[in-house]
């Protein structure tokens, strides 16, 4: 009976240990695509902070650049579209992908949302946070090339604090006060970015033709 009960518990921990490990992805349809020029659109603010758009937005282009590819710059695709009427993210992630195609001449769209972003205060500590997802689409054919998603978070920068319960309040209050008032999650958004859009990583987003890295075999996990 012990051998039994102990056989089922190594299985169930078999079973854990292959769930948390993410299949690899299916790369067929950006290697055939070979995009080599991106387009990366306004992002989709679910967040309540009015900063999340520009603070996610102004971090995309480095880790794509640095990826191998050509970004157009973000200022000239923001004005594009505020000259043709478009000012909000949604509007502009509805255009039909043959019409961006014809105006910025891109390969690929690169699409964010944004879940989270801001600084929350939870009693004992106080947390920036910066959730995005993203997808890359072909605008030659409409096919989807990638998706991810991203977290970056001060809970992963351990600080010891001192002083007792009350040292805890008011080091939770300071920072969520210091991290409002310096848009801390501005710092965030660009690590967040670095992840999601960074090559090459495990199920990240291909190397680019410019890059030492394109063709290679993406790293284990």
């Amino acid at each position: 009976m012990k051998s039994l009960l102990l056989a089922g518990v190594v299985a169930l921990a078999g079973l854990g240990g292959c769930a948390t490990k993410a299949p690899p992805y299916d790369y067929s349809a950006f290697i055939k695509a070979k995009p080599a020029s991106l387009l990366i659109m306004p992002p989709v603010n679910e967040a309540p902070d009015v900063n999340a758009t520009q603070g996610v937005w102004s971090h995309a282009t480095l880790p794509l650049s640095e990826a191998g590819y050509y970004v157009l710059p973000v200022t000239l695709v923001d004005e594009t579209f505020r000259q043709n009427g478009v000012t909000t993210s949604s509007d502009a992630q509805d255009i039909p992908l043959a019409k961006l195609r014809e105006f910025f001449g891109a390969d690929a769209a690169v699409y964010i949302k944004i879940k989270k972003y801001g600084t929350t205060y939870n009693v004992l500590a106080s947390e920036t946070r910066v959730e995005i997802e993203g997808k890359i689409v072909d605008l030659r054919s409409g096919d989807l090339l990638w998706q991810g998603k991203a977290v970056a978070t001060s809970a992963e920068e351990q600080q010891q604090s001192q002083g007792g319960l009350v040292g805890l309040l008011v080091t939770a209050i300071v920072k969520q006060i210091v991290g409002v008032a310096t848009d801390a999650s501005y710092r965030y958004a660009g690590i967040a970015n670095g992840r999601m859009l960074g090559a090459p990583r495990y199920n990240g987003v291909l190397p680019g033709p410019r890059s030492p890295d394109f063709g290679k075999p993406m790293p284990a996990q």
